[in-house]
């Protein structure tokens, strides 16, 4: 089928919405509004007040000012989220850094011999050559004003420059399982397979969050694998969807809380909860009881 639809100015938007349904109290602040959101972003926090998905129509008391309350909490949400993974991300580049660089040397990252698969080797380190070639950091300046082989600097100021993507590819490739089980033992996550499974989970996160996308309600694609015992604070009730964002926030909780014990992570979603008491918590996956678990405390 052949799209024919036509751009429509913003107040034909507003007139389009009221028909479908949904209840506006002051058009002028709509208007403003869908100046600075347009409307497909919108949409994604009215598509759950919508009672047809076909044809758009909203469930009766159905409140523009609603769908501005989810957005507004979901970009909070976003910022204490991505802090919170950025935080995280520091932490493994750090401790990947050490205990590998001890173990294999200044250059392991360039050793094919030392990761499983020679083409996702290829690719990462494509990447990341990539990275270091286009930085204009001091240390890394100051490094090719001095070397020039080999041709990367070593783990310790290449690493630095690494996305969490390359991060968790060249964890994940890594041959060596019990140097992986090292740094993962040193978060007191029990295995490397979990640790591998949260990084990427954390990498598909902190895309959302980088580029704006809708977080609170999104199922995720890759599950996440949870262990059922911990020798920190953790969960017991495993009755959530499992693609919902919950078991996400468990993990971030968890691993931050390995990180650093006086984590306000726990007490900042809290908050953020509090500030927006409308928000339904099990649209994230959030279990009934969840603020008992020890994790949540």
């Amino acid at each position: 089928m052949k799209y024919t639809k036509q751009p429509i100015t913003l107040s034909e938007q507003i007139d389009l919405l009221k028909r479908r349904g949904l209840i506006i109290d002051d058009e002028a602040e709509a208007v403003a509004v869908l100046e600075r959101i347009s409307y497909f972003r919108l949409a994604s926090y009215w598509r759950p007040m919508e009672q047809d998905k076909v044809l758009h129509v909203f469930k009766p008391n159905s409140h523009f000012s609603n769908v501005l309350t989810l957005y507004r909490f979901d970009s909070e949400l976003k910022s204490l989220v991505f802090n919170s993974i950025q935080r995280i991300e520091i932490a493994v580049r750090t401790r990947m850094i050490q205990q590998f660089s001890m173990k294999y040397g200044s250059f392991w990252f360039m050793d094919k011999q030392l990761f499983t698969s020679e083409e996702i080797f290829q690719k990462n380190l494509a990447g990341l050559r990539n990275v270091v070639e286009r930085s204009i950091e001091d240390f890394v300046l100051e490094h090719f004003q001095r070397y020039d082989d080999p041709d990367m600097p070593p783990a310790w100021k290449s690493l630095e420059l690494a996305t969490l993507g390359i991060l968790s590819r060249m964890y994940s490739n890594f041959a060596d399982n019990a140097v992986k089980k090292q740094v993962a033992r040193s978060f007191t996550i029990p295995q490397h397979e979990f640790m591998r499974n949260w990084l990427e989970n954390l990498t598909i996160i902190r895309n959302v969050c980088a580029h704006h996308a809708r977080l609170w309600n999104r199922s995720f694609v890759i599950q996440l694998r949870l262990p059922h015992h911990l020798s920190g604070s953790w969960i017991s009730d495993f009755s959530f969807p499992e693609e919902r964002l919950y078991p996400q926030l468990c993990c971030i909780a968890y691993w931050l809380r390995a990180i650093d014990p006086q984590s306000t992570f726990v007490a900042d979603f809290k908050a953020l909860l509090q500030k927006y008491p409308t928000v339904d918590a099990a649209a994230m996956g959030f279990p009934k009881g969840w603020r008992q678990e020890p994790l949540w405390q």
